[in-house]
């Protein structure tokens, strides 16, 4: 008998990208919501097709690709995602191998989806279906394993130059750096993961792929499942922290060929000396480390035999956020299996990438790499962001390799000219200030306007309101437009790269647009005016008919400290739901004059903020060229 998918009510939230309460409040105020199917009284379950159709027919629920609905129901239909998916990969690879599928072999749960599976690899081939739904998987969601984020892999393959070479991932999770390595063209795949659903969808994706290789189910440190075998290159993002690795039972492992046996806290350095045992003389490994790895105590006898015997070529620390769920800007580590007989390298690359957005970093550390290992022993000097420091220097009492520690300082003879710019850039902005302040009057004003909320300008057709989109990290295959995210909208910049991408299809924005984030210390409205870009997630945007509304009348309206109140959540004041937000009803030709004012304040708002940024800039310059000595005291006669 065919069991339709449940879903339950926290689930129908994140399908209509709603809270909870939305979804509460729905069963009681609609006599038409789905009644429940399963589940108990407290945590009820619906049928996942029933709500849909109520949800759509309610206009709560966008259009979805045949993908976007398969993947939906499969995560509905499971308690565990990554189980589902592997069946339904199996039934791909067989699908493209032309073998018929064996009906015992596949997920109960997955059967009433089969009709579904295969239109979409009809539609899409198996392989390209299956990509599909593993980015979905991959996306952060509750309860799901965080992938290593594609630009984040892609750095580390290009580092470890993983192009015509085999590869080895002995932390592989769902396969996130072997797919980054087979787009760098690898000519084998190999991985070994503790948990088997990953594992199994690894497999399944370079199987699909016709990508030479395997990915096996195991612990890589207690029970290797590659002994003797070496490779090319290697990736690895292993668990951080883990002091259970096995520390007692391997102590006299033979991959300890760098100052023995690694200390129990130290399990990143047993990951390291790991992969070094399966490099082929030669070849590197890029691993990810968390940055305390660099400087413990504990693994100083390591770090310096690592040094000394030429394996550590290079430190890089990157931005903070570039790897959920880890906050603390990580470190990639760059070693490579030195041969027995040659002299080691007297320099080791230190890169302190910590500041900024790794988009925009990743081609200059690669640069600054290829630059490093172009020439023995290179001498590298990048004030501020690279350096080749020299291993003696290095294996000093603490053997410290935190980046930032070794480079050296970023001020030079140049100082003096950024101060004098700065400067001048500050004099300009301060001398601009009194005629940006708005000219308003005290006068007392004659009647009260009415107000009305944002909904009711809504149902009147004076505004349209689009939003709040959710967010993803589900970036392959899309084009990289800028994007005007949250962040940028209340600190005052311009789109940018930061921060995860909108789900679904892009929304371009247009002049006159007013753009306001849903969290926010206070809130925040941004009218659009010559910005090429895309909503951004968890924002609402409000677009004004011209003919009835201005759009800086709009925004300042809506900026008022009593909106604070009235549109913030009951839970706290850091969510908004601008629907609730009141604006006055006034002529349009006064709503202009208002306008008027509102956007010179914003412009003047804007000049004390680079005046501050500025005055930071030059005080902080004017420091460090004192202290150091770049820059001295005028003498005053």
């Amino acid at each position: 008998m065919q069991v339709n998918p449940t879903i339950t009510a926290a689930e129908i939230a994140r399908l209509a990208g709603v809270g909870r309460a939305a979804v509460s409040n729905w069963r009681k105020r609609h006599p038409g919501f789905p009644t429940p199917v399963g589940g108990t009284a407290a945590s009820p379950e619906f049928d996942l097709g029933e709500v849909e159709t109520w949800l759509r027919e309610q206009g709560k629920l966008p259009e979805l690709s045949r993908a976007d609905r398969l993947w939906r129901h499969l995560a509905a239909a499971t308690d565990s995602p990554a189980a589902a998916l592997a069946s339904v990969g199996a039934r791909l690879l067989n699908r493209q191998a032309g073998k018929r599928p064996r009906r015992p072999a596949i997920d109960p749960a997955v059967k009433p989806l089969l009709p579904e599976i295969d239109a979409l690899a009809d539609e899409l081939t198996p392989p390209v279906a299956f990509d599909e739904l593993w980015q979905r998987f991959s996306a952060p969601a509750p309860g799901r394993p965080w992938a290593t984020p594609n630009e984040l892999a892609d750095l580390m393959v290009r580092l470890a130059g993983a192009d015509g070479r085999s590869i080895l991932d002995p932390a592989a999770g769902s396969g996130a750096t072997l797919r980054a390595a087979v787009r760098a063209g690898c000519t084998e795949a190999y991985g070994q993961e503790l948990d088997q659903d990953l594992a199994t969808l690894a497999g399944l994706w370079l199987a699909l792929r016709g990508v030479p290789g395997e990915v096996h189910h195991g612990d890589s440190l207690r029970a290797d499942a590659f002994p003797g075998r070496t490779f090319d290159a290697a990736v690895c993002h292993p668990p951080f922290g883990v002091t259970t690795w096995g520390h007692e039972e391997l102590s006299y492992d033979p991959r300890w060929q760098y100052g023995g046996s690694p200390p129990r806290t130290e399990p990143e350095l047993a990951w390291a000396q790991h992969c070094l045992a399966h490099l082929n003389v030669g070849g590197y490994a890029v691993l990810l480390m968390p940055p305390t790895a660099a400087g413990r105590r504990t693994g100083r006898r390591i770090r310096a035999e690592l040094l000394r015997r030429g394996a550590l070529r290079a430190v890089i620390a990157l931005p903070s956020g570039v790897a959920a769920p880890h906050g603390v800007p990580l470190h990639l580590w760059v070693l490579r299996h030195p041969a027995t007989d040659a002299p080691p390298p007297a320099r080791t690359l230190l890169v302190d990438a910590a500041d900024g957005d790794l988009a925009e970093l990743a081609p200059r550390i690669l640069a600054t790499w290829q630059a490093f290992t172009a020439a023995a022993d290179a001498d590298v000097e990048e004030a501020g962001f690279a350096r080749a420091a020299p291993v003696i220097e290095l294996l000093d009492e603490e053997v410290d390799l935190t980046p930032a520690r070794r480079q050296p300082a970023g001020v030079s003879a140049r100082t003096g000219e950024q101060m004098i710019r700065t400067r001048e850039r500050l004099a300009a902005v301060v001398r601009d200030l009194p005629a940006l302040i708005p000219q308003v009057s005290a006068a007392p004003q004659t009647g009260a306007a009415l107000a009305v909320t944002v909904a009711e300008l809504v149902r009147s057709g004076a505004l349209q309101l689009l939003g709040p989109l959710r967010a993803t990290r589900d970036n392959d295959g899309r084009p990289q437009t800028p994007v005007l995210h949250a962040r940028d909208v209340i600190e005052g910049v311009g789109p940018s790269s930061r921060g995860d991408r909108p789900a679904g299809e892009p929304i371009p924005l247009a002049p006159g647009d007013v753009v306001v984030p849903v969290v926010a210390r206070r809130i925040t409205a941004r009218v659009v005016t010559d910005e090429k870009a895309s909503l951004g997630a968890n924002m609402y945007l409000l677009r004004p008919n011209p003919a009835a509304l201005d759009p800086w009348f709009l925004a300042g309206q809506l900026r008022n400290t009593a909106n604070e109140k009235q549109a913030s959540s009951l839970s706290g004041t850091l969510r908004f739901d601008i629907r609730r937000a009141l604006v006055r009803r006034l002529p349009l030709a006064e709503q202009r004059a208002y306008g008027e004012a509102f956007r010179r304040l914003d412009a003047f708002e804007s000049a004390i903020r680079q005046a501050a940024l500025l005055g930071a800039e030059l005080a902080q310059l004017a420091a460090d060229g004192l202290a150091q000595g770049s820059l001295r005291p005028h003498d005053e006669a």
